[in-house]
Formats: structure tokens, C-alpha cells, sequence
């Protein structure tokens, strides 16, 4: 492996993650909600009529926020090494996943381990053992 220093952007980084830090911790100190994606998502296409509107305006501010980055500067190049069956199934899985675990990244990793729950930790740490060995398998030993 590389280390690419000429495109290694700390700095961004570290106000994307300050960014999103702040945003849970509002949501949670304004609303007592855990800022969950996967959950509010859910919440909202089930029908759920408990701040309906608040939840909206969260998912709404993650689809415009990129919009927003690139008014400012250019996208980066995205480039899949898959097709779109590929795509389909990493999406179901990811999905499947969300459902079994009871949340995603953002509900667990973020939220859940900031309040040392136990059941955030170890789900935190089973998708991302998955996604190393996923990784492994289909890099060292499929050769994708």
C-alpha cells in the first residue's frame, strides 16, 4: 500500500467528522433522539408520524450538504470496479444488514459508542470485522 501525501486531506476530514459530531449531538440534546440514519429513514417510509418533520429536514440536510460542498469545489472522481449487479447486491447486504443490527454506522458507530453502549460496541465491531474480511477476500484472494 501507498501512502498518497500529495491527496491526503486532513483537515477536510477532520471538519466532515467535527461536522457530523455536532450534528448527532444536537440531535440528540435538542430531540433525545440518536441520530441514526438508517432508523429515521425507516421511521419516515413506515409512516411514522412522530417528528416527521424534523427527520425529514435531517435526511434533507445530508442530500443538500454535497450538493452545497460542490458549489465551492469540483467533485472528485467516483469510480466503481463493479456493475450495477454488483452495486445491487452490496446494497442489500447493506440494508440486510442495518435491519439485523437494529441500526447502521451512524446509530451505532457514532452515536452508540459516544454513549459506551455495550450493544452499539459489539455491533460496531462485527460490521466492521465484516467489511475487513470482506475486503480481504475480495482483494487478496478473489483478486477484485
Amino acid at each position: 500500500m501507498v501512502f498518497d501525501s500529495l491527496h491526503f486531506t486532513p483537515w477536510s476530514a477532520l471538519a466532515g467528522g467535527a461536522l457530523i459530531g455536532v450534528a448527532a449531538s444536537v440531535m440528540v440534546v435538542a430531540n433525545g433522539r440518536v441520530a441514526g440514519i438508517s432508523g429515521l429513514l425507516g421511521s419516515l417510509l413506515e409512516g411514522n408520524d412522530s417528528g416527521r418533520g424534523e427527520k425529514a429536514l435531517f435526511l434533507l440536510g445530508l442530500l443538500a450538504a454535497p450538493l452545497l460542498w460542490a458549489l465551492f469545489h469540483v467533485w472528485p472522481a467516483i469510480e466503481f470496479k463493479t456493475g450495477a449487479v454488483g452495486l445491487i447486491i452490496a446494497g442489500l447486504c447493506v440494508g440486510v444488514g442495518t435491519r439485523y443490527g437494529s441500526g447502521c454506522t451512524s446509530g451505532h458507530g457514532v452515536c452508540g459508542i459516544s454513549r459506551l453502549s455495550p450493544r452499539s460496541i459489539a455491533a460496531t465491531l462485527s460490521f466492521m470485522f465484516a467489511g475487513f474480511v470482506t475486503v480481504f477476500v475480495l482483494r487478496h484472494l478473489l483478486g477484485y
